[in-house]
């Protein structure tokens, strides 16, 4: 149990967490400094998952040539090494105190890709599951925590803009529409070196962004334990606490839904660039497609949480479903004006999608934390176990859709694709993501709304977790 003071004696709630940078005494308000850096703190992720994302099912389909099954296995692994490693990252966090060519050849191939993809969502995990559970600490204020939650998303999605800007400007000559006229075999072209030369340059721009942005997060962003509490004592157990947490009726419900609604965005963000250049001849328009959804996407954020700060987050949730009938026009109609005006749409739907949640995660740990008093600070559990999930429905996603193009036969590396792979890509760039995005609206909008706490309320839940965050 935690050692939190019970009856009239929570008193040191009332004197100042004085000497935090950025943080107003009186009302937790947090500096744009610190607002900044700490958005700055979640680019790398997005500019590596942006890359990702658009360009990797290219990468290894059209560069690497592997089988699209083995692709699906790529994916899928390491996707789910992402996802087990954010429990396993969120239980060190709370054990720790907190401080200042044969027939082999491709299966070989496939190995080395899926091992290292794999490694890379692992490592991954353990710069984000701390980073996002750093929103809790950061101030007692639950409009200010929104605050900081928008600079960060912001900051985001221009990470995303960056990795997607200039990873595709590096790798864009590679994919060109002159790359299949120029050979001689329609049904499939060689790789030249350069190509992948071309991916390893691209790859040391998106690794070079870690260390840069996770410095700056670092100096900008201080966390000082309050010197006016008591020192923290025994509390639940990580296991324990995920026990209970997933009891939780607010938050089981946020996390069905965005399992469906981060797998319909992730989908359409993963087939957008193979739909562009197999299903709809659009190749040459890839790389201003995909900047079109990443700017509207960024320029849209702000506007989204104005939204949901006048109007509330779940009216905020319906700006989800604005890409659906978009997606499926796309689909019937593949053509270029059609396709920036999707691309517009699905980016001002995508900024809701990726804000909304972790604006409302903050209110389902504080509805939590108001309902089980005795309980210290379990935020890492609940923002893991989230991450967890959401990666999780993101790989069986992909994995299932990867190899339903093997199963239509697509061949890696050619220009000209069957007719079924057409009629696959289409379903995944317009029913797939619709029907799921549909689903999680539904379960989103029945259940139940967490409880946001007072002012006065957030001062104490925020002591608790400045003087109770180790957990045994």
């Amino acid at each position: 149990m935690s050692s939190v003071p019970h009856g009239p004696t929570p008193a040191p709630v009332a004197e100042p967490h004085a000497q935090e940078p950025g943080l107003d005494k009186r009302d937790g308000r947090l500096s744009v400094c610190t607002k900044v850096c700490y958005g700055i703190g979640g680019v790398p992720n997005q500019v590596a998952s942006s890359a990702s994302a658009f360009y990797l099912q290219l990468f290894l389909l059209d560069v690497a040539q592997i089988p699209a099954a083995q692709v699906s296995l790529a994916l899928f692994g390491g996707k789910v090494s992402g996802a087990v490693a954010d429990p396993v990252a969120g239980f060190f966090i709370n054990k720790s105190r907190r401080m200042g060519s044969g027939r082999l050849m491709p299966c070989l191939r496939g190995l080395w890709y899926t091992s290292f993809y794999c490694l890379f969502q692992a490592l991954a995990t353990f710069f984000q599951v701390p980073y996002t559970a750093l929103t809790m600490i950061l101030t007692p204020s639950p409009r200010e925590r929104d605050s900081a939650t928008a600079y960060r998303m912001t900051m985001e999605m221009a990470g995303t803009l960056m990795g997607a800007t200039v990873h595709g400007l590096i790798v864009s000559s590679a994919h060109g529409s002159q790359r299949c006229e120029d050979s001689v075999h329609p049904r499939s072209t060689a790789v030249s070196p350069d190509v992948a030369h071309l991916y390893c340059i691209a790859a040391t721009v998106v690794a070079l962004t870690y260390p840069v942005c996770g410095s700056l997060l670092c100096l900008g962003v201080k966390e000082q334990p309050d010197t006016s509490a008591p020192a923290s004592g025994q509390g639940l157990s990580f296991f324990t606490g995920l026990a209970i947490t997933f009891r939780h009726p607010s938050y089981l419900s946020l996390v069905v839904s965005f399992l469906f609604i981060s797998a319909a965005v992730q989908v359409e963000q993963s087939y957008l660039v193979l739909f562009c250049t197999h299903a709809s001849k659009l190749q040459d328009h890839v790389q201003n497609l995909v900047l079109t959804i990443l700017v509207s996407a960024v320029l849209s954020t702000p506007l989204w949480e104005w939204f949901l700060q006048r109007f509330g987050k779940r009216s905020s949730a319906f700006g989800i479903c604005v890409m659906v009938p978009f997606s499926i026009l796309l689909a019937a109609v593949p053509s270029a004006p059609v396709a920036y005006v999707v691309a517009f749409v699905s980016g001002v739907s995508i900024a809701v999608s990726l804000l909304l949640p972790w604006s409302m995660l903050p209110d389902v740990v504080d509805d939590f934390q108001l309902k089980h008093r005795h309980g210290p600070g379990v935020e890492t559990i609940f923002y893991s176990s989230y991450v967890f999930f959401t990666k999780l429905s993101g790989a069986v996603a992909l994995g299932i859709s990867t190899l339903s193009l093997g199963f239509a036969g697509y061949e890696a590396g050619a220009c000209q694709q069957a007719e079924e792979v057409v009629v696959t890509l289409k379903v995944l760039i317009g029913a797939v993501p619709t029907c799921m995005i549909l689903i999680g609206l539904c379960i989103l909008l029945v259940g139940p709304t967490p409880k946001t706490p007072s002012q006065d309320t957030s001062s104490q839940l925020s002591l608790r977790r400045r003087t109770s965050y180790s957990l045994a």
